[in-house]
């Protein structure tokens, strides 16, 4: 197994770990030992279990970015491009169930720091802040702060996926669908 090869075992290990046992609960020994790695081997790639969940919480909410901005689609509709967002970000969480999961454990954890939630909402979806200042500027959304917008989203997003992962069958009706787009969309309208 190469360099790339264990560094990748370690981060999926990490994942499914983290999510069934807690941050807390997972030692650096077992993540090591349960990807067929050397406990000196993780070590070399992550200083630490922190720097190890914090790099693996960028690069899911990397991943969950690239998946919505492969899909963007930019009307004149503002309410139309904020629906196909939601659907594409509520797709992605329930055919990405396990990194879901983890999301929901640890985006508003205190065991990730202030400063890479900031990174993950300010830099990696820099675009939704950029979809709220658009409306915010066409009167369509409400004119509240932008990082009080974010995390309502944020929140908004977390507890509809919550909903559909424990409730799959639910994202296939269309009364359920469109009701979590709106209480999302009134939540944020002018």
């Amino acid at each position: 197994m190469g360099r790339i090869d264990k560094k990748q075992a370690i981060l999926d290990t990490a994942l499914t770990l983290f999510v069934s046992q807690g941050f807390y609960a997972t030692s650096t020994a077992s993540i090591a030992k349960q990807a067929g790695a050397a406990t000196g081997t993780l070590f070399h790639h992550f200083s630490s279990k922190d720097e190890l969940m914090n790099y693996l919480f960028l690069s899911i909410k990397q991943e969950f970015a690239d998946a919505i901005q492969a899909q963007i689609s930019q009307t004149d509709d503002l309410r139309a491009d904020a629906l196909h967002l939601w659907q594409v970000a509520i797709d992605w969480a329930i055919t990405n169930p396990l990194k879901q999961e983890f999301f929901q454990q640890y985006s508003m954890s205190p065991s990730i720091p202030a400063a890479i939630r900031q990174q993950a909402m300010n830099g990696i979806l820099s675009f939704m802040g950029e979809l709220i200042q658009h409306g915010q500027k066409t009167g369509e959304l409400a004119n509240y702060p932008l990082s009080l917008m974010q995390e309502s989203c944020h929140g908004q997003f977390l507890a509809a996926t919550r909903f559909f992962l424990d409730n799959p069958e639910t994202w296939d009706d269309e009364l359920h669908k469109q009701a979590s787009f709106s209480m999302f969309w009134n939540a944020m309208k002018a």
